[in-house]
């Protein structure tokens, strides 16, 4: 991560933090609290330090301690780049959060970009773009005219999107992805937008794919509202999900699942007329393989109200 988000600004207080992190090294987790709370007595306002506090608390067992300390850390700081929300959420077992912090999503992905591929596809095998256009060609289409790569990463999804496309553009938060799907010169259009947080407009669509990009959304309400309202006529959505029993599920990999009964609802509300839902292996995490659904929709008969923001909806 970035020096300024760890930093405190107090040389002293960094002093001490790592001279924590050496303790809790070496397995001392009591001194490492204590050694990092005084820290903290210095620099209070120190979103990361909370964090990390947190963090060593849990590893203590100390869990109301640790959900304490992730309180902090976003009242520091309530952007929440580090995602403490998420993991006092998860260590309650009550979790709220309907959606990441957008700062956290940025972060996570701006450091992730240059190792993104290789970690993703060799080490996780990773297969959410071959499923996706392996779902896309049962609808028969081969050729699509204005398509958009929704939380493109690093163009994994349009490595394989461009030959299929007549104008393919790439949206996504952070700009160490945007560079990484820059330099493979393969899309016309690439945009940093925050995805959750779109707003229709009059451009049109005829496919909108998001590979592996719900699962950091929660609530996928709006997104897919703004889908529905930014397809063109005969347009198509495809994107995939992490499979869960609840209709939004906050695990502990800190990514959402989400239920079929859900996506269906969701996408029979927007007015998608036809959708398949193909369950399918997304990637493995620790050696377990990762239940997803590759989905596929389309026959709009809505269509969003375009002064609205992607929750009214309005007869064509």
């Amino acid at each position: 991560m970035a020096g300024s988000v760890f930093s405190s600004g107090d040389l002293t207080a960094d002093r001490r933090a790592s001279f924590a992190e050496t303790l809790a090294h070496l397995g001392d987790l009591a001194g490492a609290i204590e050694t990092l709370s005084g820290a903290l007595e210095l620099a209070p306002g120190w979103a990361a330090g909370w964090f990390r506090l947190g963090e060593f608390m849990e590893l203590a067992g100390e869990a109301e301690g640790a959900c304490q300390a992730w309180d902090k850390a976003v009242h520091a700081d309530p952007r929440d780049p580090l995602g403490a929300g998420l993991k006092r959420d998860l260590a309650r077992r009550v979790p709220v959060a309907e959606a990441m912090p957008p700062a956290f999503v940025e972060l996570l992905f701006d450091q992730y970009a240059p190792r993104f591929e290789r970690s993703l596809v060799e080490k996780l095998g990773y297969r959410g773009p071959e499923i996706l256009m392996d779902a896309l060609r049962l609808t028969g289409r081969t050729q699509f005219g204005s398509v958009l790569d929704l939380g493109c990463g690093t163009g994994l999804m349009g490595t394989v999107l461009r030959p299929v496309s007549a104008r393919l553009e790439g949206y996504d938060i952070s700009d160490g992805m945007l560079v990484e799907a820059d330099r493979k010169g393969i899309y016309d259009v690439l945009d940093k937008r925050d995805i959750a947080r779109l707003d229709v407009t009059e451009r049109r669509y005829d496919l909108i794919v998001a590979a592996d990009v719900f699962i950091y959304l929660g609530a996928l309400e709006r997104v897919i509202g703004w889908c529905a309202g930014s397809l063109a006529e005969g347009g198509v959505l495809a994107f995939t999900v992490e499979l869960g029993d609840a209709p939004v599920q906050l695990r502990e990999s800190r990514r959402f699942a989400h239920s079929q009964a859900y996506v269906e609802g969701l996408l029979a509300e927007a007015g998608f007329g036809s959708m398949r839902l193909m369950p399918c292996v997304i990637r493995e995490d620790r050696g377990v393989a990762i239940d997803g659904l590759a989905v596929v929709a389309g026959s709009l008969s809505l269509r969003h109200d375009r002064e609205g923001d992607g929750d009214l909806m309005a007869f064509a």
